[in-house]
């Protein structure tokens, strides 16, 4: 493979010299609000005491990931909108696969964590405080980063196997797997059923866990009273709301391992801009105790972060 590729815009839209300079703007202020919205929410929950549950732990470790996730292709798609020439080199590229497959990974375990964490909650309250101290949230949110690099190792392995004769251009935003198979010169069937083993049965399966365990609350719930069911359909809601938003374009994306769509580019863009942007959001809208906490964050605070 050469040490470089050309790396495609999110959509054939973007072309011209307005269209891509408004893209930029769109997509500079869409980043700047990932950032912004994530790191208030890890800031708010490292300052706040009355959001020292395992819950906000575990919203403060997702935040922090979904500014790396994001971060990890944003940066270059946002350079790339004003360059005549959008170009990565071979080890960049790799960096990118093996970082979003990464954070990605981390935060398909972090979103199941958090649904454990809500049915110990609501079907083991009196034990919950046992169950979720604090060397076991530590635990998990550990685990959860070493499942990522194991699936992120997986498919970088599986990507170097593979050889490249060129023309290396990627018809893409960023280089993932789906489109980096599309430009080997030699028969991809083999490693492309891999990854999907890897990346497509790890997102099912993901799903599926959650699935059952917000079905097991959901029945459980049946015995509770009017206020806790509100409650915790509150909590409950927005991890459902969460898990749908990162779930869906996943399953959508690598559960096809030969196959290419026009519309990978918006899916893409979604999963690794909006999805990011709208879990702060969610996550604040539907929380009493998180937006008072927001609301009593200050200027000071921030600021004593920032030179820490």
């Amino acid at each position: 493979m050469a040490s470089t590729c050309e790396v495609g815009a999110p959509e054939a839209d973007c072309n011209g010299g307005c269209v891509q300079k408004v893209c930029f703007v769109i997509f500079l202020l869409l980043y700047a609000a990932v950032v912004l919205g994530n790191f208030i929410i890890v800031l708010t929950v490292m300052t706040s005491r009355s959001l020292g549950s395992p819950m906000y732990f575990f919203l403060s470790s997702l935040s922090f990931v979904e500014i790396c996730y994001s971060s990890t292709t944003t940066p270059k798609l946002i350079s790339d909108l004003l360059a005549d020439r959008k170009a990565i080199s071979l080890w960049g590229c790799m960096s990118q696969v093996f970082f979003i497959h990464f954070f990605g990974g981390v935060e398909m375990f972090l979103l199941t964590v958090m649904a454990y964490d809500c049915y110990v909650a609501i079907c083991k309250p009196l034990n919950y405080a046992t169950i979720m101290n604090g060397q076991v949230c530590a635990f998990l949110v550990g685990v959860a980063g070493a499942g990522g690099f194991v699936h992120s190792s997986a498919q970088i392995l599986l990507i170097f196997r593979l050889p490249f004769c060129g023309p290396n251009v990627i018809d893409h935003y960023f280089c993932d797997v789906l489109p980096l198979l599309k430009l080997a010169c030699s028969d991809t069937f083999l490693i492309g059923l891999l990854m999907v083993a890897n990346g497509g049965t790890l997102s099912v399966v993901s799903f599926l866990v959650l699935l059952v365990s917000y079905v097991v609350i959901l029945l459980h719930l049946r015995t509770q009273s009017s206020e806790g069911r509100r409650k915790a359909l509150s909590t409950c809601g927005s991890h459902i709301a969460v898990v749908t938003l990162f779930f869906g374009p996943c399953l959508f994306i690598y559960l096809r391992p030969s196959t290419i769509l026009p519309v990978d580019k918006v899916v893409a863009v979604f999963y690794t801009v909006i999805t990011p942007l709208l879990n702060p959001v969610i996550y604040s809208l539907r929380n009493a105790e998180m937006k008072k906490a927001v609301k009593r964050l200050s200027p000071h605070r921030i600021i004593f972060v920032a030179k820490i």
